[in-house]
């Protein structure tokens, strides 16, 4: 018996990328290229069927995006590691992908050799981040978190009628509670908001969209 070959695949909706990865992966006695897929609908179906070791993922896909197929993919496959392959660095994409479920968030201008050895470390477990990748976790970790993000659920209805215009009597009114229910916490959002007043919350609430005027509150 030989080395195992790790299987892949490969999903990319650019005909060439998937054809040039698929002749340079396969120049490696320990990989076999599986399968491949134009978009995260084909890859979904295509992986409940093969169950590779290891998927290669385009992001920025028409249909069912990168994101969206790795989410569904690690459900239905848990033992399958993906490895993002993208041309984008946006801080919001990798996020998106990492917390979808991505092992390795790799760009497009790797070497093919660092591409083989992520692909061998995703096999085994082990990340591989792209220097990009790295200072987005790196930057988020050390950033303080974002005003409103202790609110509880009641404290953010209550904080959308306040950016509504509405006083205590009437906010008691519309939930059902008492008058000192609610100023009990109106005092607890303004702390945890760090402001003073009514007026200070809502201009805070609104610059860092915790409430919209419509729907009274976003999160």
């Amino acid at each position: 018996m030989g080395e195992y070959q790790i299987r892949v695949m490969v999903v990319d909706d650019h005909d060439i990328v998937r054809s040039g990865l698929t002749v340079l992966l396969e120049t490696f006695d320990d990989m076999k290229l599986v399968g491949d897929a134009a978009g995260g609908e084909e890859a979904i179906q295509l992986c409940q069927r093969i169950r590779p070791d290891v998927l290669l993922m385009d992001l920025m896909m028409p249909g069912v995006n990168g994101v969206q197929a790795i989410d569904h993919i690690r459900r239905d496959c848990p033992d399958t590691q993906i490895i993002v392959l993208t041309n984008f660095k946006e801080e919001k994409l990798i996020h998106a992908a990492l917390q979808a479920g991505a092992i390795s968030y790799l760009l497009k201008d790797v070497t093919i050799d660092e591409l083989a050895n992520a692909v061998r470390a995703a096999y085994r477990g082990r990340a591989t981040l792209a220097p990009e990748a790295v200072q987005v976790l790196v930057s988020t970790a050390t950033r303080p978190p974002e005003p409103g993000h202790d609110l509880t659920e009641r404290e953010q209805e209550v904080l959308g009628f306040v950016v509504n215009g509405m006083n205590n009597r009437e906010i008691a009114e519309v939930l059902t509670i008492s008058r000192s229910t609610v100023k009990n916490h109106v005092s607890s959002i303004l702390s945890k908001l760090g402001v003073s007043n009514r007026s200070e919350a809502v201009v805070l609430a609104l610059q860092h969209h915790l409430v919209d005027r419509e729907t009274r509150f976003l999160h």
